[in-house]
């Protein structure tokens, strides 16, 4: 394996499949079977899921919410998907913690860093829930802030779409997909693969981003293995 210790970013969207909203149980056991592959591997995981397949506290606020409230309720919503991801990957006989950044005693652990360490290196995969426990940062932000914490090697950011493109390819036939990008290249180009904090704390540690299709079975493993199955940013890259 290329790498042992990754971070997986999850987006609430890539929960729900086809459905308008919600979490299908058959795109969760997939993304737990993909995960136990991984760990039986040895590779040391965490990951950080958002929650906009329940609630997006950014379409709140513009429909006249508070954003603190509505970035608080979306956190929440993360916590919900969290559970659901522990649950699938239980059932497979993989040991999961879920930490969140809001304190929830009753159904998971408060977010501690050494503890979060200390369940890697006995096997177990640590689900980050709760952002970061504060409104105005998303979920990308809370993924490049925990990768730097845990000493992660690697973001892998699982989307819809096989890599960055220099535009939307569900609009344009012609978009270019970029094989590696730089951090200045992404911030330069405001591509928005992550939110700028983000690419900006991932360059500072020198963290990779890889960015590439969820829904190929596999993907998960293949990246892990260094398999250049999307577009890579940070490191050495050039712009190809």
């Amino acid at each position: 394996m290329t790498y042992q210790r990754v971070l997986l970013k999850l987006s609430g969207e890539a929960l729900m499949g086809d459905l308008g909203y919600g979490i299908d149980p058959k795109v969760v056991a997939e993304i737990g079977e993909q995960i136990a592959e991984v760990i039986e591997g040895g590779i040391q995981l965490v990951v950080v899921v958002g929650g906009g397949n329940i609630f997006r506290g950014v379409a709140a606020a513009a429909g006249g919410m508070d954003r603190a409230t509505a970035d608080y309720i979306g956190m929440i919503a993360t916590v919900m998907n969290a559970l659901t991801l522990q649950d699938a990957l239980e059932r497979r006989g993989i040991p999961t913690r879920v930490q969140t950044a809001i304190a929830m005693q009753e159904v998971a652990e408060p977010y501690i860093r050494r503890r979060a360490i200390r369940h890697l290196e006995k096997g177990r995969v640590v689900i980050f829930g709760a952002g970061s426990g504060n409104p105005f940062f998303t979920t990308d932000t809370t993924a490049a802030l925990r990768a730097a914490e845990v000493d992660a090697e690697v973001i892998f950011k699982a989307t819809k779409v096989d890599g960055i493109y220099d535009s939307d390819p569900h609009v344009n036939p012609n978009a270019r997909r970029y094989e590696s990008l730089t951090y200045e290249h992404v911030l330069t180009h405001d591509l928005r693969v992550m939110d700028s904090t983000a690419i900006a704390l991932c360059k500072e540690r020198k963290i990779p981003i890889m960015v590439f299709n969820l829904s190929v079975r596999g993907n998960i493993i293949r990246a892990v293995k260094g398999e250049p199955v999307g577009t890579i940013v940070g490191g050495f890259c050039e712009v190809r």
